[in-house]
């Protein structure tokens, strides 16, 4: 493979450290800092919540919301930055308390599609074709509380109602087991593309993956990839680590694992991900430690960590592999990947 990859983050990104038990430790930065820094970092493209593009959205007006949407292009276009993908941020609204798509509430349940076409709009806008569907609140603490057959076909509604909103825009569905609900009803990739078959036009109902919600999962990040890959489904990346299973922690990509962070570049390698202008897009914050001055070294550190394991991906000595894998020596497999990790 030899295609050039390209790289993406949100402004979320820039985290200022408040965390359950704690308040920020750092002092926000402007947008038009994240957007300068972004380029500054070697990034291509900027992904959005739907209120990163438009501050304080359910008090404006839809045509209030279009023209903040067309006036954020022409900053990102200043910039020579695009827009890859816009994600409606419902679990933040006190409407969605008990789930958006999936609320027992009919009015809350109309407030998330409406406010999720209105995010397709702004992708419009943008000039991004991808819908990313973080199903957040859709899940129960308590599992009698909702019929999950019943929160399935509310789901399904959403989406439909999404895709006839607009012919071209795709949804990339972003699975992950837990939290903030106790149970999630799309927990793993293959449950979305499960679901995806059951909606109004599956070819345009796909998957992002996030490294830390397979590994949360209990599931390998290499294979659910190859797995939404090999159905041409993975549409978008969140790259980063996760120390077991414990709360999401967004920690740099290959931070815990690097030889899963490997694993993780030779399946895109492998499946050329990314020569249809697919990016990668890195979802890591910095520690809470630290300091201003260092404020990127989260995404930067991702990024040059992302490129050396394309180096060594391609360099990789593939037909000594094959020749164990042949002879089924996975020991010597086993050291081989080791020793070139390692560098010899």
């Amino acid at each position: 493979m030899s295609h050039t990859y390209r790289f993406c983050a949100g402004p979320w990104n820039w985290s200022e450290g408040r965390d359950p038990y704690g308040p920020e430790t750092r002092p926000a930065q402007t947008f038009d800092w994240k957007l300068r820094e972004l380029k500054k970092l070697g990034f291509d493209a900027m992904m959005f919540h739907d209120d990163d593009a438009v501050p304080d959205i359910d008090t404006k007006t839809h045509a209030q919301v279009l023209a903040e949407a067309r006036e954020l292009k022409r900053r990102l276009d200043g910039e020579g930055i695009v827009a890859e993908m816009v994600a409606p941020r419902l679990w933040f609204s006190p409407r969605t308390v008990d789930g958006a798509y999936t609320s027992n509430n009919p009015a809350d349940r109309r407030y998330a599609i409406d406010r999720s076409l209105q995010s397709i709009d702004i992708a419009r806008e943008l000039g991004t074709d991808i819908l990313v569907l973080w199903l957040a609140r859709e899940g129960t603490y308590l599992r009698e509380a909702k019929r999950a057959g019943q929160a399935f076909d509310w789901l399904i509604e959403a989406f439909d109602a999404m895709l006839a909103h607009d012919p071209k825009i795709r949804l990339a569905i972003e699975p992950k087991p837990n939290e903030p609900m106790d149970h999630a009803y799309v927990p793993t990739i293959g449950h979305v593309l499960a679901i995806a078959t059951l909606t109004r036009d599956p070819a345009r109902t796909g998957a992002l993956i996030e490294t830390a919600h397979c590994i949360l999962a209990g599931l390998d990040p290499s294979d659910e990839m190859e797995f939404a890959l090999r159905f041409g489904k993975l549409w978008s990346l969140h790259l980063n680590d996760q120390n077991g299973l414990k709360y999401d922690q967004d920690k740099p990509f290959g931070s815990v694992s690097l030889r899963s962070a490997f694993d993780q570049v030779r399946t895109l390698e492998r499946w050329n991900y990314g020569a249809k202008g697919e990016y990668v897009c890195f979802d890591v914050h910095p520690f809470r430690t630290t300091a201003p001055g260092q404020w990127s070294a989260a995404l930067d550190n991702s990024r040059r960590t992302f490129l050396r394991l394309v180096e060594k991906a391609r360099t990789f000595d593939e037909t000594r592999a094959q020749e164990l894998i042949s002879k089924l020596d996975y020991q010597a497999l086993d050291q081989l990947v080791l020793e070139h990790l390692l560098g010899k």
